[in-house]
């Protein structure tokens, strides 16, 4: 079989033979699904001090001052708020960095990684 340097074989593509004898393959598009997306969200709790709770979002989450305290005030109030929405390896770095830096401050604040629903 000759294969055309510009068209490439693709696999499971069945070859058709042109007038000249040569054979050509015919490229399929695959089809590729995004990524799944997780959200980083913080838990509430009687003992981690609000504002250290906004300065882990600005630090971590890169939130001006207002959008941080707006987050803590949710996670105060509902008992969870969404920090951030990243691919699911960030997600779970992100999740790292606030909980080791929550222990490194001595607090209970605790956080979590979720897919976020499609």
């Amino acid at each position: 079989m000759n294969y055309m340097a510009t068209n490439p074989p693709t696999p499971g593509a069945p070859p058709s033979i042109s007038d000249d004898g040569s054979v050509v393959l015919e490229r399929r598009t695959q089809r590729v699904q995004p990524p799944q997306m997780h959200q980083v969200v913080l838990l509430n709790d009687d003992y981690t001090p609000m504002e250290f709770v906004v300065a882990v979002i600005q630090e971590f989450f890169s939130k001006d001052r207002e959008t941080a305290t707006q987050i803590m005030l949710k996670v105060h109030l509902d008992g969870r708020g969404v920090c951030g929405v990243f691919s699911k390896d960030i997600a779970a770095t992100k999740v790292d960095q606030v909980r080791e830096a929550a222990a490194k401050a001595g607090h209970p604040l605790q956080c979590v990684s979720e897919p976020v629903e499609s």
